[in-house]
């Protein structure tokens, strides 16, 4: 009767056609993929001729599409009479094949009062078989646990105590040589929860700075329009704070254009003096104390103190020179891509020479003029020059940041990595691709996690496993940008290294049983729906928990495949490892194409049976398709 009341008005008129069947499908909330229903569609019609369907069609249609044969089961396994869940049942539903053991009657009910759609059921305080797919189906039963979809994490540690989503050459939305410059980096970084963003600033025409990838052919951006972009979406996706990495080739008088730019535009945003006007040297402040506030890293001249007494005066057109001890050489922290062209024109040398009045002493590496209006707007994040992990355990003041280069990065993480993690829990450490990745190319950035690096910048605008990993682990907390490392990673004493885990190991036995797949992508090979699926578990974290396990192939079959595998994978450290859903279809023994995949932390896993997202290769949401699993732990 529910059913009839609903879709009678669209049958007024007669019967329908596919557009129709759409709309009414659109009107009772049902995701459906086109392929998927014209399939289906066409198989109703084939009983007879004509291009419409009936009412009893649709009925069929509906149920083919969303009464799932092993939501069924489950509902008959605990309905009483086949036909409705009684609250009772669907709490215990709730506890045993769920594991939500703090469930009770008023979750059974708030269950029942949000997805149930029969009133007559409803007002009963039960459940019928539509009110159970519509849960099943629901973000509640997501395999992503809804507690971590909140900020549920103490943001009061010092800010090297969290993971940071950070993003690199943020300007470019191709590749590294050619590709074009675009606002639209910034924005999508900002709407993703992008918490360091990458400014690469050149002196531009009419002293107003670029942005752009220096000695290459990517088109250019004024500065001031980039901070125009950063101060309207900096805090929408978090409230956190935004931190802005500066790799500044500006004149001294264009960065106090900069300064200018960043102070106008963003204006109360901006963190332009400590905290309370005090110094603190032995611990940065947490995300919590600074909430919606824009952080500067760059090169600075001095100390905080030293600027904290700059404060009075005014000091416009003052320049002061870092050497290269006190401040990046280019050739280390500037991510620079290679250059296309390396010699400078004789007069630009020339000019370089007359804007330098201080007599040169000969030092080694070379001298940056740096405009105090821009030093002093660094306040906690101060970009110094990695020299060696003694060297900054001697020297470094926390408020102190490096970059390091991925492969250098690399070769500490394999040969230093207990000096490498108690660098890093106590200075931001911030890694970035290395030059030679032309077309943008990301690194994996699980390896750098491993060691504690706060800020693993990737290249946002190149799709593939490593970004899906860089998502992934950003979900948790709430989305924020900011997510706590583990204990082990911030305890200045730990004896913790990703390859001997030692007594950090909490060890946990995960089994997921693989159900079923429901409206998957078909193949592009495919002129209708159909797809040869597969599925891969990854998981990714220490060395020794990194796996891989494969299902069979589901042959020609992407509406609705069923497996029923169950994979096992023992997980020294979760607090680390990330899992990896990937559906593929297999073209040929050799070749398969990526259907869609779902990555998460392992800490983030709900138990019991879940529906699995599944996200496009450019990071989209496949509304309508999913895997179905059973997911369980100890």
């Amino acid at each position: 009767t529910w059913f009839w009341s609903l879709i009678q008005n669209d049958f007024k008129t007669g019967n329908i056609d596919l557009e129709g069947c759409m709309r009414l499908l659109e009107k009772m909330q049902i995701n459906f993929d086109e392929d998927h229903l014209k399939h289906i569609f066409k198989k109703t019609l084939d009983k007879h001729s004509g291009d419409i369907i009936s009412m009893d069609d649709f009925r069929a249609l509906y149920r083919a599409l969303v009464h799932r044969p092993e939501f069924e089961e489950l509902f008959k396994a605990y309905s009483v009479d086949g036909k409705i869940l009684p609250e009772s049942q669907l709490l215990k539903f709730l506890i045993k094949e769920q594991f939500q053991t703090e469930a009770n009657e008023t979750t059974a009910m708030e269950i029942i009062m949000k997805y149930e759609p029969i009133d007559e059921v409803r007002k009963k305080r039960q459940m019928s078989f539509e009110g159970f797919i519509r849960y099943m189906n629901s973000d509640e039963c997501s395999i992503f646990k809804s507690q971590h979809k909140t900020i549920y994490q103490d943001m009061n540690q010092p800010l090297c105590d969290y993971f940071i989503s950070s993003s690199h050459n943020t300007y470019l939305i191709a590749d590294q040589l050619m590709g074009p410059s675009h606002l639209w980096g910034y924005t999508s970084a900002l709407l993703k929860g992008c918490r360091c963003l990458e400014i690469d600033c050149w002196d531009g025409t009419n002293n107003e700075p670029i942005v752009y990838h220096g000695h290459t052919l990517t088109s250019k951006i004024p500065f001031r329009s980039v901070i125009h972009v950063i101060d309207k979406y900096a805090f929408m996706s978090s409230e956190y704070p935004l931190v802005l990495s500066l790799e500044n080739h500006c004149s001294p008088k264009q960065q106090e254009v900069m300064a200018d730019c960043l102070k106008t535009i963003l204006g109360d945003k901006l963190l332009s003096s400590p905290l309370g006007g005090e110094v603190d040297m032995t611990r940065l402040p947490s995300p919590e104390a600074l909430k919606f506030k824009v952080l500067i890293k760059n090169k600075k001249v001095g100390t905080l103190e030293q600027t904290l007494l700059r404060m009075e005066d005014e000091y416009h057109g003052e320049t002061e020179e870092v050497s290269d001890s006190d401040a990046q050489s280019e050739g280390e922290d500037s991510d620079d891509t290679l250059p296309l062209k390396q010699p400078r024109s004789p007069s630009k040398r020339r000019r370089e020479h007359r804007s330098s009045p201080l007599p040169q002493k000969k030092t080694k590496g070379k001298k940056t003029r740096i405009a105090l209006a821009l030093s002093d707007l660094v306040i906690y994040t101060k970009s110094q020059k990695f020299v060696s992990f003694d060297h900054s355990l001697q020297h470094q003041q926390c408020y102190e940041n490096n970059s390091i280069g991925e492969s250098v990065a690399r070769k500490l993480a394999r040969t230093s990595a207990k000096e490498f993690i108690s660098h890093t829990t106590r200075f931001i450490t911030r890694i970035y691709p290395k030059g030679t990745r032309m077309s943008s190319s990301n690194y994996n950035p699980q390896e750098f996690w491993n060691v504690g690096c706060q800020m693993v910048a990737l290249n946002f605008q190149t799709p593939g496993t490593q970004m899906e990993l860089q998502d992934g682990k950003f979900l948790d907390n709430g989305g924020c940008g900011y997510v706590l490392k583990p204990e082990f990673l911030r305890d200045r004493n730990t004896t913790f290294t990703p390859r001997n885990v030692g007594g950090y190991s909490k060890p946990m036995s995960l089994s997921i049983r693989l159900i079923s797949g429901h409206q998957l992508p078909p193949s592009s090979m495919s002129k209708t729906n159909k797809a040869d699926p597969m599925v891969q578990i990854e998981i990714y974290g220490v060395p020794e928990d990194q796996a891989r396990k494969k299902s069979s192939v589901i042959k020609s079959n992407a509406l609705c495949p069923k497996w029923n595998e169950t994979f096992s994978f023992n997980i020294q450290v979760p607090e680390l490892a990330m899992i990896r859903f990937c559906v593929e279809d297999e073209v040929s023994l050799v070749n398969n194409e990526f259907l869609g995949q779902y990555t998460l932390p392992v800490t983030c896993l709900n138990t019991g049976y879940r529906n699995i997202p599944l996200i496009s290769k450019e990071g989209t949401k496949l509304e309508s398709a999913s895997l179905f699993a059973h997911v369980w732990y100890y």
